[in-house]
């Protein structure tokens, strides 16, 4: 099973993450944070993968050091579940529309973790959440997972439809990254024979 649960505590934040890679898109959010819960469950539901959240965090300071050490433990888990990335797609990229929105997201599950992330945000808040903190999140993510992530939302009016649509692009496209190629036979899909 391609599964894994990270334990992470600092002086700033407590979480706990578990991950299924093969699973049906169940999740179980709790960061004390609302918007950050709703779009780890697009997170979940759309890249099929169950997740499980509990964090505590510095909350009455900001919302930062709970959003950045989220994606720094969900990346480690993903990474650790992914295991020796044997046999799967490794490639994937999908353009989600979301009402007026539209956001690319291409993944590459290598080892060599990138972000290119080319979004912006109309407002500096989404009713309490930093409208900044998405690219945190993303950046903690990609660097701990391992993986190159480009992000780019082309057009868009509503701040919550360009978040949201960056979550669910990314859930899409790691999908289809992290499915199990079956004319891979179970070797490593790169030339050099490892990632």
């Amino acid at each position: 099973m391609r599964s894994a649960t990270i334990q992470r505590k600092t002086r700033e934040t407590e979480i706990s993450v578990s991950v299924d890679i093969d699973g049906t898109g169940h999740s179980a959010i709790s960061t004390g944070i609302g918007f950050f819960d709703h779009m780890l469950d697009q997170l979940a539901r759309h890249s099929l993968i169950d997740i499980s959240i509990a964090a505590k965090g510095d909350l009455h300071i900001d919302f930062h050091h709970t959003v950045e050490d989220t994606g720094i433990a969900l990346g480690q888990a993903l990474r650790q579940a992914f295991g020796d990335l044997k046999g799967i797609t490794r490639y994937a990229d999908v353009h989600l529309p979301m009402d007026e929105t539209l956001t690319r997201a291409a993944i590459d599950i290598s080892g060599r973790p990138f972000l290119v992330f080319r979004t912006e945000f109309g407002r500096g808040k989404i009713g309490e959440f930093d409208t900044q903190l998405v690219r945190e999140f993303f950046q903690a993510f990609a660097m701990n997972a391992g993986m190159t992530l480009h992000l780019e939302t082309f057009y868009g009016v509503n701040d919550h439809h360009i978040a949201e649509s960056c979550f669910k692009a990314v859930a899409r496209a790691l999908r289809v990254a992290a499915t199990i190629d079956p004319r891979q036979s179970g070797r490593i899909p790169s030339t050099k024979g490892t990632l």
